[in-house]
């Protein structure tokens, strides 16, 4: 079980467009995910979004900086900074998103040079 939530409790629907940047010391590295229709934002849901929550059998990774874009006055897109510092967090992080990318179809595309 590999699951995003962007509400504590609920699981994002949404599977987001993830970014990936890396030091090339290792040192540190960012993800950012792009929800474009995340299910906090659908017609009756009240709830508020409280971070994004990556929750695997290891347990979860947590992140507050998320951000709502808004369109016509309405929010629509979250987008989600995650930055991790050091080879262990990277790690754990890449154990994360190789479950949760089996779990939902995902595949990585490099940037390469």
């Amino acid at each position: 079980m590999a699951e995003i939530q962007l509400t504590r409790g609920i699981k994002e629907q949404d599977v987001p467009e993830v970014r990936l940047t890396r030091a090339k010391d290792n040192s540190s590295g960012t993800a950012t995910f792009i929800f474009t229709d995340p299910t906090v934002f659908k017609e009756g849901n009240t709830d508020e979004v409280t971070g994004l929550h990556m929750i695997d059998e290891e347990g979860e990774i947590v992140t507050r900086e998320v951000n709502a874009k808004f369109f016509d006055g309405k929010p629509s897109i979250v987008e989600a900074l995650y930055v991790m510092k050091g080879e262990a967090e990277w790690d754990r992080f890449m154990r994360f998103m190789e479950r949760y990318a089996e779990e939902n179809g995902l595949g990585f595309q490099s940037a390469g040079k």
